[in-house]
């Protein structure tokens, strides 16, 4: 189970709701994924106003559960500003924290992003940082309470996967609350490589919404993060500088 503060989940596939083709489609694969927990900008809806479109009208959302995320937020106050617009529509008192600090990489203000999510934190929010794979970084937002790390990959979008998997291997080992890695897969094996690494979760958008085959890619998605957390359980062997043959052949007369 995927424990994040009160809330537990099954799935350890977190999913983002935009740029799908189409609203058939994004309904199908967010079915197909298994996710629990959709993630969305919240200034992408119109909390306020019934009567304008909603991109998650054409899903079932009481299936699932909302995760509000504060994209577009430059400082910590925006941030906090958007956290309790969405808390206070009823959406949910879960918040992915992510403040931008360079638009051309879109990776995020550390500085802002603690304050940020020290404020919320007082706030009663279940707090989901995004952040750099920066160890310190990932340690002090713990020691605020946060209730989940969420470093990237690499940069948002970008699909190229994990970049820099030590950051990521002393984040995980030095975190007790939960890692998921979000921003950079591109692919079912970047996933599943997480996983494998002890990750809690993934988060991704991108990968599906703007595969060739968006199906497709949700279900393999599923599989590929099962699989990974199954051998992260399973525990791999250990690498050796020689071969080592697979049949015992000791204790064995050969005549």
């Amino acid at each position: 189970m995927l424990r994040i503060g009160d809330y537990e989940f099954s799935s350890r596939l977190l999913l983002g709701t935009g740029k799908y083709p189409d609203f058939d489609i994004q309904k199908e694969a967010v079915a197909v994924s298994g996710t629990e927990i959709l993630t969305f900008s919240v200034r992408r809806m119109n909390i306020f106003e019934a009567s304008q479109p909603n991109f998650l009208e054409n899903l079932d959302i009481a299936k699932y559960t909302l995760l509000p995320n504060t994209a577009g937020a430059k400082t910590a106050e925006e941030a906090v500003r958007t956290a309790k617009l969405a808390k206070a529509s009823g959406l949910c008192d879960m918040i992915k924290v992510e403040v931008i600090g360079c638009q051309k990489t879109l990776l995020p203000d550390p500085i802002e992003t603690l304050k940020a999510s020290e404020e919320l934190l007082k706030e009663g929010f279940t707090v989901l940082p995004y952040t750099s794979d920066d160890v310190l970084l990932a340690r002090r937002l713990e020691e605020l309470g946060c209730h989940a790390i969420m470093p990237g990959a690499s940069p948002i979008g970008s699909g190229q996967g994990i970049i820099n998997p030590l950051n990521l291997s002393f984040i995980i080992e030095q975190t007790s609350v939960p890692v998921i890695i979000d921003a950079g897969i591109g692919t079912p094996s970047d996933a599943a490589i997480a996983m494998e690494m002890g990750a809690s979760g993934v988060l991704l958008n991108t990968a599906v919404s703007g595969a060739k085959d968006p199906v497709k890619m949700a279900k393999a998605m599923r599989l590929s993060i099962e699989a990974g957390r199954l051998g992260f359980e399973a525990g791999r062997i250990p690498k050796k500088r020689y071969a080592t043959a697979s049949s015992p052949v000791e204790g064995m007369s050969i005549s």
